[in-house]
């Protein structure tokens, strides 16, 4: 068994600011159609980037540890709904001298522009960083003109 060690009070605050920051990144659906149930049952909140690139809007979320197969996105009314399940690596805390990594649900919505082509949608899953790719809509796409002269 580990010895127990003073408490390092910059550590404790940095736990604290980690605590905050997941209860304000879990209410970020409640203004756009989630329920307050659904945000407050998530355990976590993966890691987002989301870029836009010529032709298609890309979003990066980081989910190691998460089978795809526990994985749902849905895509209704403009609004990209990603939720899911880290699964506990094991049911019972014996010979564990730390436990940090979160397991249980996550939740995540995001608005996308009118311009986001929601029958297109494709998304894959490598090395724990699920990669959601969202196709803008022909019609809507930049064209350049070329000038007469």
């Amino acid at each position: 068994m580990l010895a127990r060690t003073q408490s390092d009070p910059s550590s404790l605050m940095n736990q604290w600011r980690r605590d905050i920051e997941r209860v304000f990144n879990g209410l970020e659906g409640v203004g756009s159609g989630a329920t307050r149930g659904e945000v407050t049952a998530a355990a976590w909140a993966p890691a987002v980037d989301i870029k836009e690139e010529d032709g298609a809007y890309v979003v990066h979320a980081d989910v190691p540890g998460v089978d795809p197969k526990d994985i749902e996105l849905d895509m209704e009314n403009g609004v990209l709904t990603l939720r899911g399940e880290r699964k506990p690596r094991a049911t019972e805390k014996e010979n564990y001298h730390r436990i940090e990594r979160v397991s249980g649900t996550f939740y995540r919505r995001f608005t996308l522009p009118d311009t986001a082509d929601a029958e297109s949608i494709s998304a894959k899953s490598t090395n724990g960083v699920l990669e959601v790719r969202i196709p803008k809509q022909e019609k809507v796409l930049p064209r350049r003109i070329e000038v007469q002269g």
